[in-house]
């Protein structure tokens, strides 16, 4: 009887592209809403190439600070904000959704997108949040982005020539993107 080695497990996907992602996930408004915006940008991997196989989720009050507790997250209906997108990326790293702006949740709080990354060599989704460029000019009276000095400025989008919001993540590297831990309450 021979014995042989135990040899390590090889991993196979995880596969976030296939099948989490659902019709409408990337749209939490219509494009024709008046207050729409489109947050988009790509992921890149520690080298600057993108990641073509990452999944976004975005979570966000809505443009008054509220946080929506609507069902119907997974099937949209056109009119009801949920607050919650997710989006594949495509072959070049992209994501994009069409939403509103959020409002403060509360007074002297500045707005926010909640982002989830899941990409491939994570244990583990990452999770990180974009801030509203006019944050830029409130950093020092923000006790969160003041924590984090120059770092501060992964989290911030920017406004493209339509005045639409551009947010790259960046995984690892020089330029890496400012991640949070995340604690389950027990």
């Amino acid at each position: 009887m021979t014995t042989l080695a135990a040899t390590p497990g090889q991993t196979v996907g995880p596969f976030y592209g296939y099948a989490l992602p659902f019709e409408g996930g990337e749209s939490l408004v219509d494009r024709s809403h008046p207050a729409a915006v489109r947050l988009y940008g790509r992921v890149f991997d520690g080298n600057g190439a993108p990641i073509p196989d990452a999944l976004v989720e975005i979570w966000q009050a809505d443009e008054q600070g509220r946080v929506p507790a609507a069902e119907g997250s997974l099937r949209r209906d056109g009119y009801t904000f949920t607050g919650f997108g997710r989006a594949a990326v495509d072959d070049n790293g992209m994501f994009s959704f069409t939403t509103v702006e959020p409002g403060s949740t509360r007074e002297g709080a500045l707005p926010f997108f909640s982002v989830i990354v899941f990409a491939r060599g994570l244990p583990d989704r990452l999770y990180t949040r974009v801030y509203l460029p006019e944050a830029v000019d409130s950093i020092a009276d923000d006790a969160f982005l003041s924590s984090l000095g120059e770092r501060a400025a992964t989290l911030i989008a920017r406004r493209d020539a339509r005045g639409d919001l551009v947010f790259d993540i960046h995984m690892q590297g020089d330029d890496e993107t400012v991640f949070l831990e995340h604690r389950q309450k027990d």
